[in-house]
């Protein structure tokens, strides 16, 4: 089914008529990955990310007790407008939901985090595999060996998303993702995934399995689920997360996030 704008997509996630992954939704317009966290270590998070604004791109903050958007999705309910969340409890994932609503606390701090998808419809323009969605699947994550730089509570791996391509296009497309700065940009790694802890290809920690075609290598970018990886480690009494590969879609156009750096908002 096509939405005629973001906002329409959003209402009918809020409805319940939605709960599959966003891959490849109301094509030119970007989506976001979500953390939610409590006041007294949101700030701690905010570090995180300015310290690692390749994996997490703060696109929005969220002031505390607020849980609408007001540039991405103006007006709308994160809590209802994502078609699956994951809920942490400790550290560890408890639950999953198409409402957190019912674990929202008014405590609670939001941040809204560039996601790959955004640059894949350049990918895509240029001609490039993109093989998740050419199979119908979530794209394949991996909790990898490289460091994040720690602040506060936070710290642990970089998650990094990945896309079987050639040689040449993997060249082709960083030069592409290079051009997005804000949603991750280009690759962190291309070619054998144990160089970065990865021990099995096909077993990835986030997402599905994808096929790879003669001649293919992995390209690993840094992800957006890089949060919940931070969350395992630092433990929090609760946190609200997307799951992976459930977006909240935004009004923004995937086009306006060339060249953008986080700080542009001012909200990061």
């Amino acid at each position: 089914m096509a939405w005629k704008t973001p906002a329409d997509f959003r209402a009918a996630v809020s409805a319940g008529a939605f709960v599959s992954t966003t891959t490849g939704i109301c094509p030119g317009y970007a989506q976001a990955n979500l953390i939610i966290l409590s006041k007294d270590i949101a700030g701690d998070f905010a570090a995180f990310a300015r310290l690692n604004p390749k994996p997490c791109p703060v696109l929005e903050e969220i002031p505390v007790g607020v849980h609408h958007s007001s540039y991405l999705a103006p007006g709308d309910d994160i809590l209802t407008t994502i078609p699956r969340y994951r809920i942490y409890r400790h550290g560890v994932f408890t639950d999953e939901v198409t409402d957190a609503t019912p674990f929202w606390r008014d405590d609670m701090v939001s941040f809204l985090i560039g996601c790959s998808f955004s640059f894949e419809e350049a990918l895509l323009q240029a001609g490039l595999p993109v093989r998740h969605m050419e199979m119908g699947c979530i794209v394949p994550m991996y909790r990898s060996n490289i460091p994040t730089k720690a602040a506060g509570v936070f710290s642990g791996p970089v998650v990094v998303s990945m896309r079987p391509m050639t040689p040449d296009q993997a060249k082709q497309a960083a030069a592409i993702t290079a051009r997005f700065p804000g949603v991750h940009g280009d690759p962190l790694h291309i070619g054998d995934p144990q160089a970065i802890g990865i021990h099995d290809i096909n077993k990835p920690d986030y997402g599905d399995p994808v096929e790879f075609c003669q001649g293919e290598v992995p390209v690993f970018w840094a992800c957006g689920v890089t949060p919940q990886a931070a969350v395992n480690q630092a433990k929090p009494e609760i946190a609200i997360s997307h799951a992976p590969g459930h977006m909240l879609v935004t009004d923004i156009l995937n086009s306006s996030l060339i060249g953008w750096l986080p700080q542009d908002t001012g909200g990061a």
